[in-house]
């Protein structure tokens, strides 16, 4: 985690992200790219197409985000790590992809409200965008955490073959953290399989990856989503993951809309990882 993007609007949530973000870049002796982005209208940052009459108000906004870079760069949580002020005029999520490609960050963490969905995520709907088509495993952090040391990490997965991917990113990840990955397979009335068979899909999906990294769990409950938050609570696990589909949308993944569900009920933090 050398390069860790860091989307802000200067909000309470944003600020919890950038303090998680700040514990990682510590540990790790990473760098930190904190990125505001002002979506103005073409006209205030065009001066050709719109004239330049309006110059004075885009450079306004400005030296507005610099002054409250300045008073978060001031911060003791940031004291010894090298931050990256960026401010750029982009649509948000388009900036954030553009972004995080650019500085070849290993991780973006953002800031959520939680329950009440992700329109009330900062940036809007941006984070689930970025949650949904990010290429880099994203952590949205909702709380505020003093101490983010993980022992105990959910990735909870459908065992498809086909999203072997996400799984080694899971897995490298854990070990990055120096967490104990728990490998969680729900078992639900409405898609019941036996534990058998639910131990065999789990060996086919995990193959020939070296077994000690992780455990494995069959977990049942009414709904992979009650399933996930209540094992989460019942090995007190610090963080949970789930794999997203991209365009297909995080709908896809399991049922309905179970990774929306799980971002916005957990009160845990989430990672997720592009299948």
């Amino acid at each position: 985690m050398k390069n860790i993007l860091v989307p802000t609007d200067f909000s309470d949530q944003a600020e919890k992200a950038l303090k998680v973000a700040a514990q990682l870049a510590r540990r790790f002796n990473g760098e930190i790219f904190l990125l505001h982005m002002l979506e103005l209208p073409l006209q205030l940052i065009d001066p050709i197409g719109g004239g330049g009459q309006n110059m004075p108000e885009a450079i306004f906004f400005m030296k507005l985000a610099h002054q409250r870079f300045n008073k978060i760069l001031k911060e003791p949580y940031l004291k010894g790590i090298k931050v990256h002020e960026t401010v750029e005029f982009h649509r948000a999520f388009d900036g954030i992809m553009e972004i995080g490609r650019e500085k070849k960050c290993d991780l973006i963490v953002m800031g959520s409200h939680g329950a009440s969905g992700f329109q009330e995520m900062f940036i809007g709907s941006n984070t689930e965008k970025v949650v949904r088509h990010s290429e880099i495993p994203v952590l949205v952090i909702k709380n505020e955490i003093p101490d983010f040391e993980i022992d105990n990490f959910i990735f909870a997965t459908d065992a498809n073959i086909s999203h072997k991917d996400s799984l080694r990113k899971a897995i490298n990840f854990a070990n990055t953290l120096g967490a104990t990955l728990h490998l969680l397979f729900v078992n639900t009335p409405n898609d019941f399989v036996t534990s058998n068979e639910a131990y065999q899909r789990m060996e086919d999906f995990i193959g020939d990856l070296n077994k000690n990294n992780y455990k494995v769990h069959i977990y049942n409950d009414i709904s992979v989503e009650q399933g996930i938050l209540n094992f989460a609570r019942k090995i007190n696990a610090g963080l949970i993951g789930i794999g997203t589909h991209g365009r297909k949308g995080l709908a896809h993944f399991f049922n309905g809309s179970i990774s929306e569900d799980i971002v916005n009920h957990a009160n845990r933090p989430v990672v997720t990882f592009k299948i």
